[in-house]
């Protein structure tokens, strides 16, 4: 981890807050059941996959873990009441997709291939499986242990919510990584000199 991946996972977490603070407030859309609750649409996995694609899958998992801080206060004490166990939850989820997507795409080789695109698609929603079941598991199991109850409603109505804002994400990330001009830019900040490929094809 050296001093250019250390900048480019502090720009991609600011980026993954701004991003989670316009669609949380600025322009929420929410999924809502009335009586039981509400979940939001959150962009914020934009920078982790951008992240994760182009730095690998410790870059990837550490800028989920950091741009979601933000998502998991608005869902712990802004809209909701689980306070800290969200504030640790959330980005722990996020951290495992940002990981999961660095490895499948280091180790499929995506960035090799000529085009790109095509498989990048499936590759961000099976990266987000981890992060699903441990959503799952969080409501029913995990906010049972610390309060004494389990918000299995909950499950139908994040878990619908995530999937929609995966696949919005999965076509924004198959666009980026299809673009040169794009993987050139990103390059820039993670090698002193552009390198013949970037980190997915190097290992």
């Amino acid at each position: 981890m050296d001093a250019k991946n250390t900048a480019f996972i502090a720009m991609m977490s600011a980026l993954g807050i701004v991003l989670s603070l316009i669609s949380l407030n600025i322009g929420p859309i929410s999924i809502a059941v009335p009586g039981q609750g509400a979940a939001s649409l959150d962009l914020s996995h934009v920078a982790t996959f951008v992240a994760a694609i182009f730095g690998g899958p410790y870059v990837g998992a550490a800028v989920g873990l950091l741009s979601g801080i933000y998502a998991g206060y608005y869902f712990g004490y802004v809209v909701g009441t689980l306070g800290l166990l969200s504030l640790i939850g959330v980005p722990l989820g996020k951290a495992m997709t940002g990981f999961a997507a660095g490895f499948l795409y280091r180790k499929l080789k995506i960035g090799s291939r000529s085009h790109p695109s095509g498989l990048t698609v499936p590759v961000v929603l099976l990266s987000y499986v981890p992060e699903c079941l441990f959503t799952i598991a969080y409501f029913l199991y995990i906010v049972l242990y610390f309060y004494g109850f389990s918000m299995s409603f909950m499950v139908t109505i994040v878990i619908p919510k995530a999937w929609i804002e995966i696949f919005i994400i999965s076509v924004i990330m198959a666009a980026l990584a299809g673009n040169a001009g794009f993987r050139d830019f990103i390059g820039k900040f993670l090698y002193s000199q552009k390198p013949k490929k970037l980190y997915y094809d190097q290992k």
